[in-house]
């Protein structure tokens, strides 16, 4: 689990860099990547690969809200690099090539797996930007006597 910490916080942190990210930022967007592949590790374990995917996102959403605020950058720096390790695109490579080996079953069902686990990630990122703004706003609320 070490091994695959590392590894996720190493593809987060070189994503970054491709997508031309601050060179201060490269150190939070591999965090974000590493704690919400641990969190993918923990949750798929107990439940279903789509609903570990979509508790991870959140969980990235959140902490890319918190990075953001604390180092005055976009969001999108810490989210976009941080949901790189959970992309499906080896399940999406996998249902493409069995679409080319003329195995139509098993493509579709990789092809309707790797849709699903795309629809989590972007799920879990919404439901984070809400959490983030309701909690901005009740941060924001008069304290009543």
């Amino acid at each position: 689990m070490i091994l695959q910490l590392i590894t996720s916080f190493i593809a987060a942190s070189t994503f970054c860099i491709l997508f031309n990210a601050p060179v201060r930022a490269l150190l939070q967007c591999g965090f974000a990547g590493m704690i919400g592949w641990m969190l993918y590790l923990l949750l798929d374990y107990s439940s279903d690969t789509v609903v570990a995917t979509f508790g991870a996102t959140v969980v990235i959403g959140l902490i890319s809200q918190f990075f953001a605020r604390s180092f005055k950058m976009p969001v999108i720096i810490f989210s976009v690099g941080g949901i790189i390790p959970l992309v499906p695109g080896g399940l999406a490579y996998d249902a493409m090539r069995r679409f080319v080996e003329n195995d139509n079953n098993l493509g579709i069902q990789y092809g309707v797996q790797a849709l699903l686990l795309s629809g989590a990630i972007a799920a879990g990122l919404v439901l984070s930007e809400v959490l983030g703004q309701m909690f901005l706003r009740i941060k924001k609320l008069p304290k009543q006597p």
